[in-house]
């Protein structure tokens, strides 16, 4: 029997980021890149994502009339949009995907025109037990501006909060329609026939060949709050 899929989500369990290079391939090397293995799943203790709203995943076609008749839309490429708020996320990691240099006296500055290649991977949940995946496999990242405010009988606090915008995979062969054309976006249910999550960790993140970390979150049972189901966690 196949197993049901839902398109509506609920929550965010973490995202995963890294850094490619201009031939869309992976970056492992803990200097260069986010780690050894090129990935970095935010999750360490005080740290995580807090919101991932994706817009410009589409946008209304344009009708083109004829013989005073609608006879054709038009549709426009993918434009897709991510905002995030992270809890918090590492120093390091964060003025590497931003394009900050850090110098000799611990200061970072920003080289706007080297922005680094991110590929990103956000993962939710379904409401039929399976978890949601949005797949970026190239954009850029930038933090417009930092909100700081005085504590006083409460702590203000100033998470940090990112544009990314998706752009056309690097590599070829990556994020294929139907037509042979690459798009910015795809996305994946763990439900769905013929799921791997190693295939999709090589696609979405340049040839990723390391430790499957999503297959291993998988196997994770937690119940879940907000449905009556057994949830992965």
């Amino acid at each position: 029997m196949a197993t049901n899929t839902g398109s509506s989500t609920f929550g965010i369990n973490y995202v995963i980021f890294g850094l490619v290079d201009d031939s869309g391939k992976l970056i492992t090397d803990a200097a260069k890149g986010l780690s050894e293995s090129g990935i970095y799943l935010v999750d360490e203790p005080s740290q995580g994502a807090m919101t991932a709203n994706i817009t410009a995943l589409e946008a209304a076609g344009t009708k083109q009339f004829a013989n005073n008749q609608a006879k054709r839309v038009t549709h426009g490429a993918q434009q897709p949009q991510v905002a995030l708020t992270m809890l918090d996320i590492p120093g390091d990691v964060n003025d590497k995907m931003l394009g900050y240099n850090i110098d000799a006296i611990g200061g970072s500055v920003l080289d706007p025109t080297n922005k680094p290649n991110v590929a990103m991977l956000i993962v939710s949940q379904d409401f039929y037990g399976n978890y949601f995946f949005d797949g970026f496999a190239n954009g850029e990242l930038i933090m417009a501006g930092r909100n700081h405010g005085t504590n006083n009988a409460n702590e203000t606090d100033a998470n940090a909060t990112y544009t990314y915008n998706a752009l056309t995979p690097i590599a070829d062969g990556v994020f294929v329609d139907a037509h042979g054309n690459q798009q910015p976006y795809k996305a994946w249910n763990s439900g769905a026939a013929g799921f791997s999550s190693a295939a999709m960790l090589k696609e979405v993140f340049g040839g990723y060949s390391g430790d499957d970390i999503v297959a291993k979150r998988m196997g994770v049972k937690t119940t879940s709050t907000t449905t009556s189901q057994t949830m992965p966690r």
